[in-house]
């Protein structure tokens, strides 16, 4: 289901990493407790007497949040926009109508897009979506990202050793405000 493609192509974006997220959602439904949140680990077992859901609920509250997210920052530009058709079309949807808004509502809109890549790919389980990305502390390539912290950390011992002694650790949000205003930066510098 992952795609391990790491460059910003047009089959490596939010929109194609929300498609597959939702498909495979879709397309292999929960059939047991196995694997899903709704277990204890190491148990077998279901973690309460209720039934389990037909679905993964962290993967459906992710979608839904995402799209209300990006639904939610195009109105504040375009109060009068629709909705899009389907699911995945909601990022062209959303640069469609903020195309003619002020430039820190079209930066804000790149950020959100650009993190919720990365939150579409390591709701999927392709991790390596963060190593291409300079820590925003030392600038080298060292980030991995630790699913039980939910964030990227840097393991470079020179980084580490100016934090006293400690692992730097970033979100998703501060990866995509860096990787996006670079992104910019290097246009600007372009033209």
């Amino acid at each position: 289901m992952a795609n391990t493609d790491t460059g910003d192509t047009d089959t490596d974006n939010a929109s194609q990493r929300l498609a597959e997220l939702h498909h495979y959602f879709r397309e292999h439904p929960v059939t047991g407790p196995e694997g899903h949140s709704y277990t204890r680990p190491g148990t077998g077992h279901a973690a309460s007497t209720a039934p389990g859901l037909p679905y993964n609920q962290r993967v459906c509250d992710h979608i839904r949040a995402s799209v209300t997210e990006v639904v939610q920052h195009t109105r504040t530009a375009a109060p009068d926009a629709g909705l899009p058709q389907h699911i995945e079309d909601v990022y062209d949807w959303a640069r469609e109508h903020t195309e003619n808004a002020p430039a820190d509502v079209q930066l804000n809109r790149d950020i959100t897009e650009y993190r919720h890549r990365l939150e579409h790919a390591v709701h999927a389980g392709d991790f390596s979506v963060v190593r291409p990305h300079r820590c925003p502390a030392c600038r080298t390539l060292g980030l991995h990202w630790q699913p039980e912290r939910q964030r990227a950390v840097c393991l470079n011992l020179h980084c580490a050793r100016s934090n006293k002694g400690h692992s730097r650790s970033w979100t998703l949000g501060r990866l995509a405000l860096e990787h996006v205003t670079a992104e910019k930066s290097l246009r600007e510098c372009a033209t």
